[in-house]
């Protein structure tokens, strides 16, 4: 993997890690994962799998410095694929990842190569995956088109429907690990765009509560994950307050169907794999929303 975003690459290795245990634990299988790791990343991915091995690597210190993000990745992931399948048995036209990053889905979900996927994000870091894709696959799928685009430049919609994207076809957007990472002006504009889409497209998005950004001592190691990311030259600039969330999206045109976290993570996905005990980020969630038909 190339040095494109520390904390793409810290998802990308949780996600390896997940896919290396043994198949009623884990809750997801990314078979491309380990492709977009280093040498040293992929050894220790599977040298984890060794159980004696596996029980001494330092996962305690990297959750010290992330408060549980480990496990909150590792199910928001979870989660992101079972709404993605819901949405293309419903008939979604068209896929988009937004901030795409090291992102597989267009290659492991059953049924997706049904449907065009746009993956979109930075430049460098589409060129990094097409490679890493190309080395592992021997080819981009034909179902998927990779967009190089700033989220945060005008121009979106015009940049993608250059590059194929249908506006009238109901579409499934998925924007993981991004939102905080934008300003709020930015954030209005990605939920613009979503809410210019086909009666039916959906987003899900992840988001962080707004209560560390300001401040407030409401969760625990919020502090120590706010440092983390400072010091990877990537911090957090947006967030929201659950409480408000489903106001702030209907003023923008669309429905908030569902607003998950740490205790729906656990209750859904960990616990029933023995994993309940498993730390979790309780400031780290996942909503879905929806544009609605027009009223008449």
């Amino acid at each position: 993997m190339t040095a494109v975003s520390r904390t793409a690459g810290a998802t990308t290795l949780w996600r390896a890690r997940e896919s290396a245990r043994p198949s009623g634990r884990r809750l997801f299988d990314d078979p491309l994962a380990d492709a977009f790791l280093d040498w040293r990343l992929r050894w220790a991915v599977r040298l984890s799998r060794l159980p004696l091995v596996g029980a001494a690597m330092p996962w305690t210190l990297i959750d010290g410095h992330w408060a549980g993000s480990r496990g909150t990745v590792v199910a928001r992931t979870r989660y992101i694929d079972d709404v993605l399948r819901d949405a293309l048995r419903q008939g979604a036209e068209q896929v988009v990842i937004l901030g795409a990053g090291f992102d597989s889905r267009a290659y492991r979900i059953p049924g997706i190569d049904r449907v065009r996927v746009f993956e979109v994000d930075l430049p460098v870091t589409q060129a990094s995956k097409r490679s890493l894709v190309l080395r592992r696959l021997g080819a981009l799928p034909p179902h998927v088109t990779l967009i190089p685009a700033d989220l945060t430049a005008p121009g979106l919609d015009a940049v993608m429907g250059g590059a194929g994207f249908r506006a009238e076809a109901v579409t499934f957007f998925i924007c993981e690990g991004v939102t905080h990472y934008l300003s709020a002006r930015a954030v209005d504009a990605l939920f613009a765009h979503v809410a210019r889409a086909a009666a039916g497209s959906r987003m899900v998005f992840t988001y962080i509560h707004r209560a560390i950004l300001d401040g407030e001592p409401a969760f625990a190691g919020a502090g120590r994950t706010l440092a983390t990311v400072r010091g990877s030259g990537e911090p957090y600039t947006s967030g929201f307050d659950p409480v408000e969330l489903p106001r702030y999206v209907t003023e923008r045109g669309l429905v908030l169907m569902e607003d998950v976290g740490a205790a729906e993570y656990r209750e859904r996905y960990l616990a029933p794999v023995g994993r309940g005990h498993e730390p979790l980020s309780e400031f780290q969630r996942a909503a879905l929303v929806e544009r609605p038909p027009e009223r008449r």
